[in-house]
């Protein structure tokens, strides 16, 4: 998302760090027998974001008049505090009267808002969405997965596209073909053997009749009588 996400958070992983001091007490506790413990890995950019957001979140809903609690929180209440970034935001979004409306490279500065960028806002639900679960939330009483949500991120993605010009296109999964044409080679390899076998036991009886499909082992083997 835009600079809201992190504002007024402080970053908890500060300060954080594994001490050598435990490691050495236990290695000559033990006679130096024990390896010390492995480092403890930081988390990584997303989960760090996603703390920072949900933290963000907490206290937007402890500065809220009247101030709510997380069990009270609603999808009203979620789409309430993406309106409210909206004043951070950086994503001009130029509205109906604006003559560059559906303009994508506006040629000068225009009075429109700055607002946040609908792409900033379906990934912060997102994040916002586990967070909710990993502390403790129930997936179905969700409000980060609220229709009513869903139903504004929607909105908000068509209207900015058309004021934006700048049109929101789902990418389309390709199909995995990796399996069927393993499944292909497999079926083409079966299928020359087979052959291969059965002219090889034409070849033997001297019938002719085994060569309906030609093979290169056929082919080799009539080569060297002829010679």
């Amino acid at each position: 998302m835009d600079s809201a996400s992190g504002a007024g958070a402080s970053d908890p992983n500060e300060g954080e760090g594994p001490s050598s001091a435990p490691a050495a007490g236990t290695a000559s506790g033990e006679g130096g027998s024990t390896a010390a413990a492995p480092p403890l890995q930081p988390p990584s950019r997303y989960e760090s974001q996603k703390r920072r957001d949900w933290n963000t979140f907490l206290q937007y809903l402890k500065n809220h008049k009247p101030p709510l609690t997380l069990a009270r929180c609603s999808g009203a209440h979620v789409i309430e505090f993406l309106k409210y970034l909206d004043q951070f935001g950086k994503t001009k979004v130029h509205v109906t009267g604006c003559p560059y409306f559906g303009h994508p490279n506006p040629p000068a500065p225009c009075a429109c808002p700055l607002k946040q960028a609908w792409g900033s806002l379906d990934a912060l639900i997102g994040r916002l969405r586990a967070a909710y679960e990993e502390n403790g939330g129930r997936p179905e009483s969700n409000p980060f997965g609220a229709r009513a949500v869903r139903i504004f991120l929607r909105e908000v993605r068509e209207s900015q596209a058309k004021a934006r010009g700048i049109p929101y296109e789902k990418k389309k999964r390709k199909r995995p073909t990796t399996v069927a044409a393993a499944v292909v080679v497999e079926e083409n390899e079966s299928t020359m053997a087979e052959a291969t076998s059965t002219s090889q036991v034409g070849d033997g009886g001297g019938g002719g009749g085994g060569t309906a499909v030609p093979s290169v082992s056929s082919t080799a083997a009539s080569t060297t009588t002829t010679v």
